[in-house]
């Protein structure tokens, strides 16, 4: 007995469904770049050593993203909680955005990647906000690859940094507070030019989002890697998108088996 017309149109659409869905890539990825101190303990190594490595390891991510179908990649570089670190870490943490900008900034410019840096600007030094500078000014014009490095950055200071310049908005009298939804909010956060990430990877083992992308992670597939920063490379982004590609994206919907059933 042949299947009713309706189960035939649900097995279609079902199969295109899969056939898209195994096409699927992560525009959009996010990094907790995480596991550089333990690195460095496992190794009798001081602390530093283990963030310059983890440079390195950006570096190569950030040379294999493109290959891997990835357009914009978000890594997190300096929270607004690592202030209560170490003061020598802090500042070994802030070198390390130099010394990263200053070493690529004239291949990521020659490659067309565009730098972003997102955070609170409040709280750094001048050096520091001089070299974002320049790096964002150089870079604006590329459209081959956009790199955002969350540094000074907490999702919480993001959604609230967001609701207060919407409050401001409405105390001048240029927005009604009516006109407030999700989209309004999104276009006052700090990622409204890269929008939310599709994958959200973090290595180390540890298994939080640590304040990072809160707003933005709503739908986003997580992945967590049991490797340490810096050992990262092509290897286990690849290994991450490829696990991306066999999860089922529904944000809230049905999905494929779901269509099947109810045929």
């Amino acid at each position: 007995m042949s299947p009713p017309q309706g189960a035939k149109s649900a097995a279609k659409a079902a199969s295109q469904a899969s056939s898209d869905a195994s096409a699927w890539r992560p525009i959009h990825v996010a990094i907790i770049m995480d596991g550089n101190g333990r690195w460095a303990k496992a190794r009798g190594l001081p602390r530093a050593l283990g963030h310059r490595s983890g440079v390195n390891a950006l570096k190569r991510t950030v040379e294999a993203a493109p290959k891997a179908g990835i357009d914009r990649l978000t890594v997190f570089g300096f929270s607004t909680e690592n202030w209560r670190r170490p003061i020598a870490e802090v500042a070994e943490l802030m070198n390390l955005l130099k010394s990263y900008v200053e070493s690529d900034l004239d291949r990521l410019e020659r490659e067309g990647v565009r730098l972003r840096v997102i955070g609170r600007r409040t709280g750094l030094a001048p050096d520091i906000l001089e070299i974002i500078e320049r790096a964002e000014r150089r870079t604006t014009k590329n459209d081959q690859f956009l790199l955002q490095v969350a540094f000074n950055y907490g999702g919480q200071a993001d959604i609230a940094d967001a609701a207060r310049r919407l409050a401001e908005q409405v105390k001048a009298g240029t927005l009604e507070p009516d006109r407030i939804d999700e989209t309004a909010f999104e276009r006052e956060l700090s990622t409204a030019d890269a929008g939310a990430p599709d994958l959200i990877i973090r290595t180390s083992g540890e298994k939080r989002l640590s304040n990072f992308l809160l707003w933005e992670a709503a739908y986003a597939e997580l992945v967590f890697q049991d490797v340490l920063w810096p050992d990262y490379g092509p290897a286990h982004l690849t290994a991450a998108v490829e696990e991306f590609r066999r999860r089922d994206r529904r944000y809230g919907g049905t999905g494929v088996d779901d269509v099947l059933a109810t045929a």
